[in-house]
């Protein structure tokens, strides 16, 4: 086996045919760019963020219903922080706030419980966005609620699920030799969800943890597997070929799989969940939120899935940054455009 100084001479060092790696986790884009990988690796060596950020690719219609929520006297909107300043059609949650909306943000979805339950006389509405990973937690929120017979806690949700939007992706000119298979989504799915994709897509997958080593044998794997298809799994420690069972349970007891808009692409089917029919009272207007208006000259959809990189965008770096962004990926510091931005990667 090759330690870690041999893998890091082989990838500055290769010099094959053009190598293209998507990961599809915003935790794996923050690393990558915080461990200086891309500089480690050669030019034949392609790694693309594609849309492994939730916020990144939530739809204006899902902030826009939010704020039209926030702005109703007895209703107060819980939301995490990155999504706060995600723009709808005209305003973020925070632009709302600023003109008197009821926004908080929470910090662990069980906050949400115990706000509601503190204030029966307020309708408390969290924005439920994520993948595999945090929907057992909101199917935790929800139990948690209907235990303590709440009836004020509702989820506004925007939930994704990965295979589909890969298959999206290579199907949609995207021109991927590989995956790295997000690393806290397998936790949940278990490795064996690529095993099929891998088959139909003709392109391996590797599970990947996130620290710096892990994630350069990971691409060493998946460079020497260009070509081949398979899954081979690099993070043991936290995922199996199952996944877990008992979080799988919880999820299928309140959510089903759904057709689900992805900003930038459309509606995928099949790639998302929203909540059987007999919770639909915990719901807070979920459905049908496809509407997505891109700002002017953002380049967003075509970052998100790897036709461009975040700096060929006209607005990256110029009227849009961090503290001035104007689209989502840019927001969040899971995006791949705020992660260009500020490790200077080209």
């Amino acid at each position: 086996m090759m330690d870690l100084k041999e893998i890091v001479k082989a990838l500055k060092e290769y010099d094959g045919e053009e190598v293209r790696i998507m990961e599809v986790c915003g935790t794996h884009t923050a690393s990558i760019s915080e461990n200086g990988i891309p500089s480690m690796l050669s030019d034949k060596i392609k790694l693309i963020s594609g849309p492994g950020c939730p916020v990144c690719v939530t739809v204006t219609a899902v902030i826009d219903k939010l704020v039209e929520l926030s702005m109703r006297e007895d209703t107060i909107v819980l939301t995490f922080g990155d999504l706060i300043r995600v723009k709808g059609s005209s305003k973020s949650l925070a632009d709302a706030k600023g003109d008197g909306a009821h926004v908080k943000m929470v910090y662990s979805p069980m906050e949400t419980v115990k706000l509601a339950e503190a204030d029966p006389d307020h309708t408390y509405v969290f924005a439920a966005i994520g993948f595999e990973t945090t929907t057992p937690v909101y199917a935790m929120v929800l139990e948690k609620a209907i235990e303590k017979g709440l009836k004020n806690l509702k989820l506004l949700t925007s939930l994704k699920t990965m295979p589909q939007v890969i298959r999206w992706v290579v199907n949609n000119g995207g021109g991927i030799d590989g995956f790295i298979a997000p690393g806290h989504v397998a936790t949940i799915t278990g490795s064996n969800e690529y095993k099929e994709l891998s088959e139909e897509l003709g392109i391996p997958f590797v599970v990947s943890g996130f620290e710096g080593p892990q994630l350069l044998t990971t691409i060493y794997a998946l460079v020497s597997m260009k070509g081949k298809t398979g899954v081979r799994n690099m993070y043991k420690g936290a995922v199996t070929e199952s996944g877990n069972n008992k979080a799988k349970e919880i999820v299928n007891k309140y959510f089903v799989p759904s057709d689900a808009s992805w900003r930038g692409m459309g509606k995928i089917p099949g790639s998302g969940m929203v909540l059987r029919d007999e919770y639909r009272m915990f719901d807070a207007g979920s459905y049908d939120l496809d509407e997505d208006h891109m700002p002017v000259g953002c380049c967003c959809a075509s970052v998100l899935v790897g036709k461009i990189k975040p700096c060929d965008c006209p607005l990256f770096g110029k009227s849009c940054t961090p503290d001035n962004a104007h689209g989502a990926c840019m927001v969040s510091t899971e995006g791949s455009c705020y992660n260009y931005f500020v490790s200077g990667r080209k």
